[in-house]
Parts: C-alpha cells; sequence; structure tokens
C-alpha cells in the first residue's frame, strides 16, 4: 500500500536541516531495519521556491504503523525537524511505475 507523507519544517531550523540532510537522503535509500520502500521524494519549498520549508515523500509499506516506525528513525525526526507530519494511505493512479493501467 502507498502512503503520502506531508511533514512541515519548525521555524528557524535552516542550520539542523542542512547538517542532517546528508543522513537523511542516505536513510531514504536504505531505511534498514524497516521493510519502507521510498518510492518518490522531496523537498517542499516556500512560495518563492528559494528556501526549503517541509517534505514530501510516497512510500510502499504494508501498513501505517510501519510508516511511523520508519519516520521515527529519520534523521530530520531525530533532531526535531518537524512541526507537523500527516501520513494518509494513498492511491496511486496516475503515472505509478507499478501498474500498467495508470488512467485515473
Amino acid at each position: 500500500m502507498y502512503f503520502a507523507i506531508f511533514a512541515t519544517d519548525r521555524p528557524g531550523m535552516t542550520e539542523e536541516r542542512a547538517r542532517a540532510r546528508p543522513g537523511h537522503r542516505a536513510y531514504l535509500r536504505d531505511p534498514d531495519p524497516h521493510p519502507v520502500r521510498v518510492c518518490l521524494g522531496g523537498p517542499t519549498l516556500d512560495p518563492e521556491g528559494e528556501s526549503m520549508n517541509g517534505t514530501l515523500l510516497v512510500v510502499d509499506a504494508e501498513s501505517i504503523a510501519e510508516v511511523r516506525a520508519f519516520l521515527a528513525d529519520d534523521p530530520y525526526a531525530k533532531v526535531g525537524l518537524f512541526s507537523s507530519v500527516e501520513v494518509r494511505p494513498w492511491r496511486w493512479t496516475l503515472g505509478c511505475p507499478d501498474d500498467d493501467d495508470s488512467s485515473p
């Protein structure tokens, strides 16, 4: 099952984000021991498109509990980067690489 993750940075965390980013990116590529597969992701930006202010991920996992455990071990979570994190089950119907018929 796919899940969409929307995380918003706490104000004033630019330096912490920059310090934790290499570890965060490595973790997304190899989240061992978590059985979560990151399908796509990237930072969200301010309205001017200049500064990172959050994270958007789409992951494949068996349950929302697996996703929450995966997120708790993310280096960004460990430095307290986010003011809020929302996890929603998501049906990928357009452009899904795992589906031959990805029409809406």
